[in-house]
């Protein structure tokens, strides 16, 4: 049931998305006066189809391989063209044109995706706070100062009101020198500067949801500030083999006082695989109990864990709602398109200079568990995806990859400055290599999805 769900909605996703990217390039060409034969949802044999009426009486097709779309033009080099229709074929018509059809497609995503972030803005979107929840101890944020109840104010100078936010600032400025500059607020308001030293591990910290694990810290609502209460006991853990519960303050652990969580953390940290004597105060009870801790590796670290939370503060108060205006959601939405935009190309360009994990190269195993995953948790989330998939879409479109729309228009440009069109042959090869690098580039992020499933 749950992977029917998962395809189901990365159905969905995709064919919005292909929608809206073949429409930008059918609502030009019929603008500017070609001549638009089919436009198809899907590849293959069509499950639904209608014809439009005149002139051109376009074929609307709903096929049965919903992974793509395409429109197909009038075009001499796919058949014979009658002398009446020549002058609407497409490579009849000014290369500028024939460009801005092909840059429709990607614009297209572009401008769905300001539409659905101004849809986000209008009706108010939650966002985490970029509030800092837990900090590992001995992680690189520990030993920069930043301590659990520190809100994020900037990075590298820039202003940042969200956890979303502040992970672009932290990759952005993991991607330049390799220094990343944050201004913090503590709870009680005092101002501060701390900088994090990451050079040289740009590819390790850009793995996927590996550069808080990494930087050693968790957003959220901070532990409440007083004395190590249990807030929660994860299920078959040694804590609730050792009959922990909610509730229970933490007195001592092999007789050493416990005064705060940090103490207790890095206590337990150290000692993986150890069996511990916990004394705990449950209501006006001390009770003492056992526990041999689990012994985890994470990232070549070996560390000690027993299994329990600390009692958090509200959690709604680790929360911020974004909701604007009308008009003012515009420049909001657009703003944060460009934001996003700037940062995939960004990653793309350091992802080809080796400074960036390959590993981030996403399948479509990988959007279908995302998509599944941002259906159930609301419409805004799932809303919150199609826009961030629409402008990777459009991105990865204008790649001047001979098969996509980046390389076609390097090829109509490359004829305007030639005076005539490229040869058969050199159409051919740039074909056959445009198809290899897409074989390729499927063939790995597959392999990746597998990975990241079913583990290396």
């Amino acid at each position: 049931m749950e992977f029917s769900s998962k395809l189901l909605w990365f159905i969905v996703a995709i064919s919005v998305l292909v929608a809206a990217h073949e429409f930008g390039h059918y609502f030009v060409a019929r603008r500017l006066g070609f001549k638009v034969l089919r436009f198809s949802i899907g590849f293959g044999r069509p499950i639904l189809r209608w014809r439009g009426g005149p002139p051109d009486h376009v074929e609307y097709w709903l096929a049965m391989l919903p992974l793509g779309g395409y429109v197909k033009m009038l075009d001499e080099h796919e058949g014979p063209v009658d002398s009446k229709d020549r002058p609407r074929a497409f490579h009849q018509r000014p290369i500028w044109q024939r460009v801005a059809v092909l840059l429709a497609g990607p614009a297209f995503n572009f401008l769905f995706a300001i539409l659905a972030y101004w849809l986000l803005f209008v009706s108010g979107v939650q966002a985490l706070k970029p509030v800092i929840a837990a900090v590992e101890p001995d992680s690189v944020a520990a030993r920069a100062g930043i301590a659990p109840g520190d809100e994020i104010a900037a990075i590298g100078g820039e202003p940042v009101s969200t956890a979303e936010g502040a992970l672009l600032g932290f990759l952005d400025e993991l991607l330049g020198d390799g220094r990343i500059d944050i201004a913090l607020r503590s709870p009680d308001g005092v101002a501060r500067d701390v900088e994090l030293d990451v050079r040289g591990r740009s590819a390790e910290l850009t793995e996927p949801t590996a550069l808080f694990v990494g930087l050693g810290i968790r957003f959220g609502a901070p532990p409440v500030v007083g004395p190590p209460v249990v807030g929660r006991v994860s299920e078959g853990s040694p804590a609730e083999q050792a009959g922990l519960r909610a509730g229970d303050r933490l007195l001592r652990v092999d007789g050493e006082p416990i005064t705060t969580w940090s103490q207790w953390q890095q206590y337990l940290r150290a000692r993986p695989g150890v069996a511990v004597e916990i004394v705990l105060l449950r209501g006006d009870r001390e009770i003492v109990t056992r526990a041999t801790l689990e012994r985890l590796v994470e990232r070549g670290e070996t560390f000690g864990r027993i299994g329990v939370e600390p009692v958090q503060a509200d959690t709604a108060q680790a929360y911020t709602v974004q909701r604007y205006g009308v008009l003012d959601s515009l420049p909001r939405a657009v703003a944060k398109t460009w934001e996003f935009s700037v940062f995939s190309v960004s990653m793309v360009a350091h992802m080809v200079m080796g400074e960036v994990s390959l590993k981030n190269v996403a399948g479509p195993l990988s959007i279908a568990d995302i998509a599944g995953d941002s259906a159930r948790a609301g419409f805004p989330y799932f809303i919150d995806l199609l826009a961030m998939l629409s402008i990777s879409l459009g991105i990865i479109n204008l790649l001047p990859i001979p098969v996509l729309d980046g390389g076609q228009i390097v090829y109509q440009l490359a004829e305007g400055i030639k005076g005539s069109p490229l040869s058969e042959r050199a159409m051919i090869i740039g074909q056959q290599l445009g198809i290899f690098l897409i074989i390729a580039l499927t063939g790995f992020a597959f392999y990746n999805d597998v990975v990241r499933m079913f583990g290396s």
